[in-house]
């Protein structure tokens, strides 16, 4: 078995952040080798301010974590263009290695 060594990327919004934009980015113009997009019951970001579904909640408004990797020159370029759609403070990334 062989490996490749790649970048994994995690960025952290709420859905009312909009991370269809970021997926179709993703997608569309970056095209990365894959996405995964986690949706969150509970949590919270700097501000303190939790973001949970209650039985009475009409608009959710839950944690969702998009989540991707790629090479590494490819992920520093991709992180750079993200700036423009995410809020500083809330893209984490990490070398990592891709098992062949």
């Amino acid at each position: 078995m062989s490996t490749v060594e790649v970048h994994c990327v995690r960025v952290y919004l709420t859905e009312h952040d909009k991370y269809q934009r970021l997926l179709a980015h993703l997608h569309d113009v970056e095209k990365v080798r894959g996405v995964t997009v986690f949706r969150g019951i509970s949590g919270f970001g700097q501000n303190g301010h939790i973001h949970s579904a209650q039985l009475i909640d009409t608009v959710l408004d839950l944690p969702v974590v998009v989540e991707f990797f790629d090479e590494p020159e490819r992920v520093d370029a991709i992180i750079t263009h993200l700036r423009e759609l995410v809020p500083p403070g809330h893209i984490v990334s990490w070398a990592a290695r891709l098992e062949l």
